[in-house]
């Protein structure tokens, strides 16, 4: 019988052998040399093999995985230029302050990290002395992507400079006092120093790709030659783990960009302990990055490791490393020689032959000392490897100890991300260690002090030339003094002010015509980007394609299907619109580069992303709120919006909620417009307020998130009068009376007030015209633009009432003096609406769809949810009869009409 082990097709299986003799001798030599010199010799002739056929170009599968050492071998590590004395006294102080600002802080209760930076201090350091270009240089300079825990590192070296001083040390996470310094990277915080939030773990390596990547579209669309530009993401191995840190990596790869690294510090710990127990994280990363097309530089051991690989003659030495899972290999780094002697070397004849010939001393320094990520020399090769690699993105896997230099009651420890302070005594050790000039009369009453060798000392100077040569100081965050954009040509909207006749538009596509309009203005039509996630045709935005092409950097190597047609599938290389698939969570990263390309490279770009606003903030509303701490500014717009309006898609496409969870973001301006018109004004004033000319005490740092609908309905013409655009942006307006409406109600009818928004709005008006025909009720209807922008105000005026200023909240003003009770509805859960209650001065109710969506028709939902007209005729005579004002036999009556 067949063994089915030995049964293992693959594409060879398919081609004729076209020389079996030869093929039988390559086989019979690998046969002997597992015979003769064991599997391990054969295993390690064939991984050499792959490695130069893969480095001669023959086309083979990738080796995924490679030994358990350095990429890079002392032998090829380029010198270290400057002055590494000198770059290791910087990085003790800084190491120093680091540790004492958290300390510091933990007296006030504040908390902080300490052991990332410990372990991570080369990696900066190398950085900032040799390859991370400031603003000044060419380009943009470099964008670095912090490790949030990291930040006490990156404060210690602006002290160290002279960007910070004590005062903002001693403020570490105590910004209430307006001199304080922020946890982690938060540019909204502190916005001439970070440029990206991080902390937010997994979007920092999400958002770094798409950074690398927007870098190229502004290259390739001659917007600006920013490819000098090198994206620098610092992440953390346990980290990875989250899905977004490696949702993009084969477009990376794909769009080989060269431009980006990622450094990840492999210091085997996360929050509670090993990343990776029983396995080995670095083998793992290696193989996902380089299967997705990585070039992979593995830093994991230190120069006294040398002498044990030199000793190594047999290869027992690195079959152990690869077989030591990672919870050991920290293990060994809390143990004493004679511990790691027996579990370590003891495991093998050759090894513990091996370690006869190593001191004690010789091997505390390898397991407890020396990793690849803990010297600059190391460091400096891969960064130098990596800078110089073309083709591909660069992935560095650093092997450090967390808590490095902080003392062996944190070094490696479990428990050392939640250690917040060292000891005096403990202190005074890592002083000692660090070889710093700080006396013991400097711990004035138990205090740590800060060290600083002087502005003028030699220290200071060489860090200052250094990132002199380099452009100017890093990380920063350039402010830059922009010109307000022009206005786009005011036809564009007023063609929307007169409606849309007879024929039915829905309001996805009223913007996306609007959009087609803007695009093509002269002034700044090409800084708009397009973003979609593989739904363009939905929202009709295929007219697009041929006009402003989809983004590639290969252009079009193929003929599309469609080619004889209008509205081709068309791809350039300097195409304008970013089509990105079945990704929210890329398109989010690709919204934000764009947002902020106006302080990264100094060029104010348009975006607008659309999508199904089920699924944006509701997956990705992370990254809508690291787009508000970045400062971002554009439009989202949620698509195929509300509960009710996307017939047959069910319970996962109906939003019924999107705008209660952009009210929790205070970046977000949320608009639900009910017609074309609104939509024009809206986007009008987005524009000028983030683009133009900002009114005094105007934050300009907001984005813009409209809901708008794909159910075709009648456009009205934009009512007259003075005040309306004002109106619009504030959140509500009267769009018409009862009289005005044309229908007719008894004189002294009881009067209603409907607030309606988005579709919602259609409802509204039907049950105005039922009210007044079949009940003899008048009913204004009012168009509620945006019930989160009437919050927003009457919450100013609530506070400004508290500092002792009369102010009264707009919708109060707008609504003041109308007649009857209001009852509001829309699209959205109840709580939407709800959001202005307490400051309407009539008695208020609302309606909504409140629930889980259902599959049926238009009519049939709203009927569920109870928010169609009749059912708020209902609702509406239910409120007048609890005023007195009709009788209470109506409800009954109407309920038993419209079959409720």
């Amino acid at each position: 019988m067949t063994d089915p082990k030995a049964i293992q097709p693959s594409a060879l299986d398919q081609l004729p052998d076209r020389d079996p003799e030869e093929t039988a001798e390559w086989q019979a030599s690998l046969d002997a040399v597992a015979r003769e010199a064991g599997p391990h010799r054969a295993a390690y002739l064939m991984r050499r093999t792959l490695e130069r056929a893969e480095a001669g170009g023959v086309a083979l599968p990738k080796l995924l995985e490679t030994d358990y050492v350095n990429t890079i071998p002392t032998s090829a590590e380029p010198g270290l230029p400057g002055d590494p004395e000198m770059e290791a006294r910087i990085t003790a102080w800084n190491r120093w302050n680091a540790a004492a600002m958290v300390t510091r802080g933990a007296k006030h209760g504040v908390g902080g990290h300490i052991a990332t930076f410990a372990s991570a201090a080369w990696l900066y350091e190398t950085g900032f002395n040799h390859f991370f270009k400031g603003k000044e240089a060419d380009g943009s300079g470099d964008q670095l992507y912090i490790q949030g825990h990291a930040s006490p590192g990156i404060y210690a070296r602006a002290f160290l400079d002279g960007r910070l001083d004590e005062a903002h040390l001693d403020n570490f996470r105590q910004e209430a006092g307006g001199n304080g310094l922020p946890s982690y990277p938060h540019p909204r915080r502190l916005p001439w120093l970070w440029e990206f939030p991080t902390v937010s773990m997994g979007l920092g390596p999400l958002s770094a790709i798409y950074q690398a990547r927007f870098n190229r579209y502004l290259t390739n669309r001659s917007i600006k030659d920013v490819s000098a530009s090198h994206v620098w993401a610092f992440l953390g191995d346990g980290e990875m783990d989250e899905p977004e840190s490696t949702a993009a990596i084969a477009l990376a790869a794909r769009e080989e960009l060269d431009n980006l690294t990622f450094v990840i510090n492999c210091n085997l710990q996360r929050l509670d302990g090993p990343v990776r127990a029983n396995f080995k994280i670095v083998q793992e990363l290696e193989a996902q990055f380089r299967g997705a097309g990585w070039n992979v530089i593995k830093t994991l051991w230190g120069t006294a490791w040398d002498e044990l690989f030199q000793l190594d003659t047999t290869g027992a030495l690195v079959r152990r490393l690869r077989e030591v899972p990672d919870a050991q290999i920290q293990t060994y780094q809390t143990r004493g020689a004679a511990y790691i002697r027996e579990d370590f070397f003891g495991k093998d004849p050759a090894l513990a032959e091996m370690a006869k010939l190593l001191s004690d001393d010789k091997i505390l320094e390898c397991f407890h000392l020396s990793r690849g990520g803990h010297e600059a020399r190391k460091v400096y090769a891969a960064y130098k490897a990596a800078v110089e690699h073309k083709g591909a993105p660069t992935v560095i896997l650093a092997q450090t100890v967390k808590g490095h230099t902080l003392g062996e009651g944190f070094a490696s420890k479990n428990a050392n991300h939640q250690m917040k302070k060292l000891s005096v005594d403990e202190f005074k050790t890592m002083r000692d260690l660090l070889e710093l000039p700080i006396k013991d009369s400097d711990f004035t009453d138990g205090v740590v002090p800060y060290g600083h060798p002087g502005a003028d000392s030699p220290e200071v100077r060489y860090l200052q030339e250094r990132r002199a040569a380099l452009g100017g100081p890093a990380p920063a965050r350039r402010t830059h003094a922009l010109a307000p954009l022009p206005a786009p040509a005011e036809k564009a909207f007023a063609s929307f002010d007169k409606g849309s006749g007879s024929q039915n538009v829905a309001t996805t596509m009223a913007f996306v015509r609007l959009v087609k309009d803007l695009v093509r203005d002269k002034e700044t039509g090409r800084r708009w980007v397009p973003i979609v996630p593989d739904e363009a045709r939905t929202f009709g935005m295929e007219s697009l394609f041929p006009s402003l092409g989809i983004y590639s950097p290969k252009g079009q190597t193929y003929e599309p299907v469609d080619r004889d047609q209008l509205m081709y599938y068309k791809e350039a290389k300097n195409g304008q619109i970013l089509n990105e698939g079945i990704t929210e969570a890329g398109s989010m990263a690709d919204f934000i580069a764009a947002s902020t390309a106006y302080a990264t490279h100094g060029e104010a770009m348009i975006p607008f992303y659309i999508f199904y606003s089920m699924f944006g903030w509701q997956r990705t509303a992370d990254q809508m709120w690291q787009l508000g701490d970045q400062l971002g500014r554009g439009f989202l717009v949620g698509a195929t919006a509300g509960r009710t309006t996307l017939t047959g898609e069910g319970l996962q496409h109906a939003d019924g909620h999107s705008p209660v969870i952009a009210a929790t973001n205070p970046a977000a301006l949320t608009y639900d417009p009910a017609f074309a018109y609104e939509i024009a004004v809206i986007v009008r004033e987005g524009l000028r307020r983030m683009y133009g000319e900002a009114k005094p005490g105007e934050d300009q740092n907001v984005f813009y998130y409209l809901t708008v609908y794909n159910e075709p309905m009648p456009q009205p013409a934009k009512p007259a009068g003075l005040g309306i655009d004002e109106a619009i942006v504030k959140g509500l307006y009267r769009f018409n009376t009862a009289e005005c409406a044309g229908v007719t109600a008894p004189a002294n009818a009881p009067r209603i007030q409907l607030l309606g928004s988005g579709t919602a709005i259609h409802w509204a008006l039907e049950a105005q015209r039922l009210l007044a025909e079949e009940w003899g009720v008048s009913a204004d209807v009012w168009s509620a633009t945006s019930w989160s922008e009437l919050r927003r105000d009457a919450l100013e005026a609530d506070a400004a009432l508290l500092r002792g200023e009369e102010r009264v909240p707009y919708v109060r003003q707008a609504l003041h003096g109308a007649e009857g009770p209001v009852l509001a509805v829309s699209d959205y859960m109840r709580q939407v609406p709800d959001q202005i209650a307490q400051w309407v001065e009539q008695d208020w109710s609302s309606l909504g769809a409140d629930g889980f969506g259902l599959s049926d028709t238009r009519e049939a939902a709203r009927r569920h949810f109870g928010v169609d007209a009749q059912s708020i005729v209902v609702a509406a005579l239910a409120q007048l009869a609890a005023r007195g004002e009709v009788k209470a036999a109506s409800v009954k009556e109407a309920r038993e009409k419209y079959g409720l």
